[in-house]
């Protein structure tokens, strides 16, 4: 899968599920601060992330992930592994 295909699947579940405003998403945005994401909706984003790449996120490997662009390196290296 492509880094732009990974964007895409992520940028689609942040609008349309987290309903997250699509001028917020941009590489550097901190996925808590800037994005608003909570507790509650990284149990989502877990699901989504399994329905929509195949695998199952593990906590202690989100530990680093800040940002919008740090997420989808996380999900490529998983992806493509």
């Amino acid at each position: 899968m492509t880094r732009s295909e990974i964007e895409e699947k992520v940028n689609n579940f942040l609008i349309e599920d987290l309903e997250i405003d699509e001028e917020k998403i941009v590489a550097e945005a901190t996925l808590k601060e800037d994005l608003g994401i909570d507790s509650l909706d990284f149990v989502d984003i877990v699901v989504i992330v399994e329905r929509n790449f195949g695998f199952k996120i593990k906590p202690e490997e989100m530990a680093n992930v800040k940002t919008y662009n740090d997420f989808c390196n996380y999900i490529e290296s998983k992806v493509n592994a």
